[in-house]
């Protein structure tokens, strides 16, 4: 099985990334760190596991954490262990050999545990240390995970030498909703090439309760230690997310070489677990995204990686084909669209079409909106947008779709994933995500893009730019491979016009366990 993204960076030329694994398998169990290496992003070497249980302080299994390059040039990892008590306790390993970019072998030092939980804390709760950071104080800090009760946790703590570590005086943040796993903690920039005092610090947290994560942004004084989220910004619950689907224990880290940040999370399965065991593995990474503050400085938006457009291969191309109220068309000319790559703009004739937002819904999610006004319910503006995945008969599909509502003094936008009648198959978790975009609609001239990457079991959308990110997991039994077909599909009263859509066949990226494959 695979899981949370760790340690993720990028070292003398080479990225790395670490992840949850169970090399035993396709349940969760046995865990350790699998180690992978790319030069792209896209095209990698699996390695041996770096980090397995070896020790009193790990020996019930390595979970998640982060990695760290210290000032010399050292990279560090910082990790929980769980011990042979059972408790959470975070570890330091470091690189046998400096000399190897692929950094093949670490070392445990025998003073691990760095930090312990202490009676005020939780003990089988508290992990997943973020990277660290040196403050103007020349001290260390980095953010632990962990909960009081029903109360979400980010506590402090901070080191001299990156080997003894103590809490801060108070709490980073906290929040009501269980549980709080995963946390990262990193500065964005305000404007392109912003100094210093110009600079936000995001808080993301992923929620055991909810398998969802939240994230807000706001001041951090390092002085105090204290963080401030924005005030108009939701908190909790209600907040922003990275995905507004199926994307968890995400992770974050700067990339030197293109100075951008970049987000990795993990897509759990969606299907039954005997599936997973009979088909030999569980969960995958979602293809990296660079991840960036609007320049409206309203939420972050994600986008991906440049280098994932050297897969495309065979493309087509569609402009300005109007789409009428309750028709649909296929985009033909893919070889495969099972492993494809769309980006599509459409353009909805008719606002003044556009149903009434309910005022009930205001209290609720996205997601229950979508739930009601799903792909097959007929509206005014919408639902238009993508059918993948799809069988020749339309049994299998699943829908990425907008649909607009008209609220008392704006246009609302929603955007949903629907694999509701993905698969023929038995117990699978089909649910429908979805997300508001934050965009004016009326000034765009009722248009707005979607960018749809499709891989088989594996659908990521993002629509408005990159305002919204929504993965699903799907498994078709007819829709599979060239028996796949991709299809545009309006389901409103109002005609919508296809300005532009690109396809692209998509090649698969090159996974080997040969380092020589990476050389060359």
């Amino acid at each position: 099985m695979c899981a949370d993204p760790n340690g993720v960076m990028y070292y003398k030329g080479v990225y790395h990334l670490f992840y949850q694994y169970n090399p035993k398998a396709a349940v969760w169990g046995n865990i350790v760190w699998a180690h992978a290496v790319s030069t792209d992003l896209v095209n990698w070497v699996t390695l041996q596991p770096a980090i397995y249980p070896t020790a009193p302080f790990d020996v019930n299994g390595c979970w998640s954490g982060s990695a760290t390059v210290l000032p010399d040039g050292t990279p560090a990892i910082m990790y929980t262990g769980i011990d042979g008590d059972g408790r959470q306790v975070q570890n330091v390993a470091y690189p046998k050999d400096l000399s190897d970019p692929y950094l093949r072998e670490w070392v445990k030092p025998d003073y691990n545990p760095v930090i312990a939980p202490d009676a005020r804390v939780n003990a089988t709760a508290f992990r997943d240390p973020t990277t660290a950071w040196r403050g103007p104080d020349g001290l260390w800090r980095l953010v632990i995970g962990t909960k009081d009760n029903h109360r979400g946790l980010a506590v402090l703590y901070r080191s001299r030498d990156f080997q003894r570590w103590a809490p801060a005086r108070r709490v980073l943040h906290h929040g009501d909703t269980g549980m709080w796993e995963c946390p990262d903690f990193y500065p964005v920039a305000t404007a392109p090439g912003a100094v210093l005092g110009d600079v936000k610090h995001v808080l993301k947290v992923s929620l055991d309760l909810t398998r969802f994560e939240y994230y807000t942004f706001g001041a951090y004084d390092h002085a105090t230690e204290t963080y401030v989220p924005d005030a108009a910004l939701p908190d909790g619950n209600d907040g922003l997310r990275y995905d507004y689907g199926n994307f968890y224990a995400s992770k974050t880290f700067l990339d030197p070489a293109k100075q951008r940040r970049i987000l990795w999370g993990w897509a759990n399965e969606s299907d039954s677990t005997a599936d997973d065991v009979r088909k030999g593995w569980a969960g995958v990474q979602a293809i990296p995204r660079k991840i960036w503050l609007a320049p409206d400085g309203k939420q972050l938006m994600q986008w991906p990686v440049a280098e994932v457009e050297s897969l495309r291969g065979n493309h087509v191309n569609i402009t300005d084909r109007l789409v009428e109220g309750g028709s649909y068309f296929e985009v033909q000319g893919l070889m495969s669209p099972a492993q494809a790559d769309v980006e599509v703009s459409f353009a909805a004739m008719d606002l003044d079409k556009a149903e009434p937002f309910d005022p009930a819904w205001r209290g609720a999610d996205a997601q229950t909106v979508c739930a009601a006004r799903g792909a097959d319910v007929k509206g005014g503006v919408g639902p238009f947008g993508l059918w993948v995945l799809a069988s020749d008969e339309l049994k299998e599909r699943t829908a990425v779709f907008f649909r607009v509502f008209k609220a008392e003094d704006k246009h609302v936008v929603l955007m949903c994933n629907d694999p509701s009648r993905s698969s023929y198959a038995d117990h699978l978790y089909k649910p429908t995500f979805a997300g508001f975009i934050d965009v004016d609609i009326a000034k765009t001239g009722g248009k707005i893009p979607l960018r749809t990457l499709i891989d088989h079991s594996m659908v990521e959308s993002f629509g408005g730019h990159g305002r919204m990110s929504i993965l699903s997991r799907v498994y078709p039994t007819r829709a599979v491979g060239d028996k796949a077909r991709l299809y545009v599909f309006n389901h409103g009263e109002s005609d919508v016009k296809v300005t532009h859509l690109n396809a692209y066949d998509m090649r698969s990226a090159k996974i080997s366990n040969e380092i020589d494959q990476l050389i060359r």
